[in-house]
């Protein structure tokens, strides 16, 4: 496998590392509007229940993760594990690639399942053997945040900001950007009741300029995102759909287990690559 290989697989799976749990960009469906609004109390009252939600799932601290996504015939792909949240987040994942193109290339590599570390400064990703032959002996791949802003301008700084906030209360906080945010039923998650709240968020409409900027940098103009929350006022669930150049993404993510311990331990130097080596290599270079 030539040196071109090994940077092409790492920058997607810095890719499909941030869309473990961070929400994705869609063009609304029409049939998912919502109509007139002829009830602003109840509006209001879903509103007042979301900003419980960001503040209890915040407060929490940490949960467990379980999610599968799939990105048109790009890749599926699985994610379990813990992650944590405060001044920055960490955690651990076991990332298993299901299917795609991607998976093939992983298959290829001698392993379709990944451990993934999230640290303050940086995400690690752990390859296989056949992938350490290629890189020098490294079985770890670091990913300093601010190293992605060299992938593709403010898409990659857009991409490090998405590692960073890959909690669960980051997706209450886009519905609560959402004009048309409204309450969709009472169901049941896992059998525990929850309440399903949806919405649309449009990027040119959104007040949070931190928030405003990362959509507009990553060609966001409209994102759509489903959540369940239960009694307890954190969020349990969530369903989300993308229209994108490799086709069209979907991701489930279930949270539970909130306030478990979560530990993330850096790996070994000696056995980590820098992906901003991976990038200057020239193709063919060890």
């Amino acid at each position: 496998m030539q040196g071109t290989t090994v940077r092409g697989v790492g920058l997607v799976l810095a890719v499909a590392s941030a869309l473990t749990g961070v929400a994705a960009c869609t063009s609304p469906d029409s049939s998912d509007g919502p109509g007139k609004d002829d009830d602003r109390a109840a509006h209001g009252r879903s509103l007042a229940a979301l900003r419980s939600a960001e503040r209890a799932t915040q407060r929490a601290g940490s949960a467990r993760v379980e999610s599968t996504t799939t990105m048109g015939a790009l890749m599926s792909m699985t994610a379990d594990g813990t992650l944590g949240w405060g001044d920055a987040i960490t955690g651990t994942l076991t990332i298993t690639y299901t299917g795609g193109t991607l998976a093939d290339t992983m298959r290829r590599l001698g392993s379709t399942s990944m451990e993934a570390r999230y640290l303050p400064d940086a995400y690690y990703a752990r390859m296989g053997e056949k992938f350490a032959e290629q890189a020098g002996g490294k079985h770890w791949i670091r990913y300093a945040y601010e190293d992605l802003e060299a992938v593709a301008g403010g898409s990659g700084a857009h991409l490090g900001d998405q590692m960073r906030t890959t909690t669960p209360n980051q997706s209450v906080k886009l519905l609560l950007a959402s004009g048309d945010v409204r309450k969709a039923g009472e169901e049941s998650v896992r059998g525990r009741p929850a309440t399903h709240y949806s919405g649309t968020v449009a990027a040119a409409d959104v007040t949070d300029a931190a928030l405003k900027k990362q959509l507009i940098e990553a060609g966001v103009t409209t994102e759509t995102v489903d959540i369940w929350i239960d009694e307890r006022n954190l969020l349990v669930k969530k369903v989300e759909k993308a229209r994108m150049s490799t086709g069209l993404m979907t991701q489930t993510a279930h949270y539970g287990d909130y306030g478990v311990p979560v530990r993330a331990q850096r790996p070994p130097r000696s056995d980590t690559g820098d992906f901003e080596d991976l990038m200057r290599k020239k193709a063919g270079t060890p």
